[in-house]
């Protein structure tokens, strides 16, 4: 696949406003310590909530890469939903591709618990995937597997000084993502309203219930379009 091609300039005179609360999930586990995190942080990003400067930690090597970030050692993105129900399939999916690429680890007894949380985010200049004429390649920017588009339009980004990306989910077709390039993006320094989810995962697909605001949502063995669950083991004990 040809790459889309665009230089600083020409993203430039495309760029957006955006502002609002947008949407992320931790493993309830996140409670962890955090000493020496502000020593692994840029200076742009040490007032603010760890759970908002944990992306842009620098020092170590990014492994896989991402899809608006190179592996290597790279500058951090902070990835969220608009909508909490668009993170919460954002999550079903990847707990899906672990136990996809590990076909010999049991399905979980009990449901795990997360933690949903927004953060105010405000930026005067990001590009806008799904707005003319950088939709006409939404092929590319959703592509399930190949970031390699993403990861262009991300450096070029970068270079004509955005701070943020929005594009549309390839887990929740209705729904849109943003990737924020840089802690200035941040409107607040503390994430918003946290609220814990209960996800369970087995041979039906998936299942995630939020018991306050009551929410209850589920992903079957075909809601996700992606060639590495096509082999899924689904049937597998506990």
């Amino acid at each position: 696949m040809s790459l889309p091609t665009w230089i600083p300039d020409a993203l430039s005179s495309e760029a957006v406003r955006l502002e609002g609360k947008y949407w992320r999930m931790v493993e309830a586990q996140h409670r962890v310590s955090t000493l020496k995190l502000v020593d692994r942080l840029p200076l742009e990003c040490r007032h603010l909530h760890y759970l908002l400067a944990t992306p842009f930690r620098y020092g170590s090597i990014y492994p896989y890469g991402s899809r608006f970030r190179r592996a290597g050692k790279t500058k951090g993105v902070y990835y969220a939903a608009e909508t909490v129900l668009t993170a919460v399939a954002e999550m079903a999916f990847y707990r899906l591709l672990f136990f996809a690429e590990s076909p010999q680890t049991q399905w979980p007894n009990d449901a795990a618990e997360y933690t949903a949380f927004a953060a105010a985010i405000r930026c005067e200049k990001a590009v806008d995937l799904t707005r003319p004429p950088l939709d006409r390649d939404e092929k590319a920017w959703t592509d399930p597997t190949d970031y390699a588009a993403c990861q262009a339009i991300a450096d070029v980004a970068r270079e004509a000084g955005m701070q943020a990306i929005r594009y549309r989910s390839a887990r929740d077709p209705k729904g849109a993502n943003i990737a924020l390039l840089t802690c200035s993006g941040f409107a607040k320094a503390k994430p918003l309203e946290p609220h814990t989810w209960r996800i369970r995962i087995g041979s039906f697909g998936v299942q995630a219930i939020c018991e306050f605001p009551d929410r209850r949502l589920e992903f079957s063995r075909t809601s996700f379009v992606d060639p590495r669950l096509a082999n899924m083991r689904w049937e597998r004990g506990r």
